[in-house]
């Protein structure tokens, strides 16, 4: 059959047939989850923070894949840079010195907390995660990794077992006893796991994202880097996600006062564009790539259109106006959503938020898949947190205009009321 829309080097005739033939060539069990969660979402034209089905209804993204569209879809200035520099750059020879991949790692030094000396690139988090932990084990000549419960670091191997066991159970790949986790916000059992002096690294979101952003009690974070110090640990930062100014601040981490001796970024570096995430570390934790500049090989890590794409998105993110927008923003839909929260208080249970990371927290265990079923029929996209679905993923992007912020609050409120009457909501 010929395509009725074509995209040049493709075409489908309908939506359905995409639905169908993903669930025939590429995730079978993801494609059918979200159609009978009543989200057959198919991405079609992207512009700003605006997404449109296939169909042409248009979705306002409030879950932003993580923080990977903090600026929007399609940042006019990030595709101009890369589009430019498609005139001299291609992916590159990662074995090499190179232009680009040069600028970008002085940039990110330059702006990353106190004391980080080289950065290393990934193509993704997770291998930017594996990244961190291997150079924490080389720096202390220890195994011992202590992550946080119900954590997520990523998929791929090292980065695997630090996170929620139903993700490495699948694959065999249940809890090694290297990789301790401990409740969060609990310092008893997080001393408890480091007194031993056996741990190379306590590594941590600073505001865990997949588990519904619970916000650290206050000191714990400090207290956490203090008894790292005490018992020769490093602190990885995990910024893949509360990074790139989401908190009002370039770094999450640099709100509790915390040099880390790595920090993990990605998804928002992209700029949404082109992959790429880094690891940042201090001297001592480089010290493998004076040993051995060989030990990691990423052939797409640090690919020199990625750092274009990362310097122009790290331009955007860093500026002062940028960051003025965040805390304007932060206070205007927090407003919005503590009036929604008065107007439903059996429903909506708790608002936990920093900057414009923002967790729902809803009177249900399943709460928050009925509450995104209703933003998307009301056109808004936010996701529930995969680790507790009681908490919606609510994160407007940093630089959404009054107006849009405006449309967002009440949209979601309408999607609320609709959503209490969904559930059966406990007394």
């Amino acid at each position: 059959m010929a395509a009725i829309i074509d995209y040049g080097e493709f075409g489908f005739g309908s939506k359905d047939e995409v639905l169908d033939k993903a669930r025939r060539y590429w995730n079978p069990g993801k494609t059918q989850f979200w159609t009978d969660s009543g989200v057959p979402l198919v991405i079609d034209r992207r512009e700003g923070y605006f997404l449109y089905d296939m169909s042409g209804s248009r979705l306002i993204d409030v879950h932003l894949n993580g923080g990977t569209y903090n600026l929007g879809h399609r940042n006019p200035s990030v595709v101009a840079a890369v589009r430019d520099a498609m005139d001299r750059f291609d992916i590159g020879n990662h074995h090499f010195p190179a232009l680009a991949r040069t600028a970008l790692a002085e940039a990110l030094v330059t702006s990353g907390p106190p004391g980080m000396s080289k950065v290393v690139y990934a193509s993704g988090g997770g291998e930017a995660v594996d990244i961190a932990l291997k150079s924490a084990r080389h720096a202390t000549g220890k195994r011992k990794i202590v992550s946080i419960v119900k954590a997520y670091h990523g998929h791929t191997g090292l980065a695997l077992a630090t996170g929620d066991d139903r993700f490495a159970e699948l694959f065999l790949s249940g809890q090694p006893a290297d990789f301790p986790h401990v409740p969060f916000n609990d310092l008893e059992a997080m001393e408890l796991a480091l007194r031993g002096g056996d741990v190379a690294a306590v590594i941590m979101e600073t505001i865990p994202a997949t588990y519904g952003f619970p916000l650290p009690d206050p000191g714990y974070l400090e207290a956490v880097f203090a008894l790292c110090r005490r018992y020769d640990a490093l602190y990885i930062a995990d910024e893949v996600q509360t990074g790139l100014m989401r908190t009002g601040e370039l770094w999450a981490i640099t709100k509790h006062g915390i040099a880390p001796d790595i920090l993990v970024t990605g998804k928002g570096l992209s700029g949404g564009v082109y992959p790429i995430a880094a690891v940042l570390l201090s001297e001592r934790a480089a010290g493998w790539l004076t040993e051995d500049g060989f030990g990691h090989i990423s052939s797409f890590g640090g690919a020199e259109l990625g750092c274009v794409a990362a310097l122009a998105a790290l331009r955007l993110t860093d500026q002062p106006e940028t960051r003025t927008q965040v805390h304007y923003l932060a206070d205007r839909i927090g407003r919005g959503l503590a009036a929604i929260r008065s107007a439903y208080p059996d429903w909506l249970v708790g608002i936990r938020q920093n900057g414009v990371v923002i967790g729902l927290e809803f009177n249900h265990p399943e709460g928050a898949k009925a509450v995104m079923r209703r933003l998307y029929e009301n056109g808004v996209w936010a996701i529930f947190s995969t680790l507790d679905p009681s908490v919606l993923q609510f994160k407007p992007g940093i630089l959404v205009d009054p107006r849009l912020a405006d449309e967002i609050l009440d949209r979601t409120e309408t999607a609320v009321a609709l959503s209490r009457n969904d559930v059966a909501v406990p007394a």
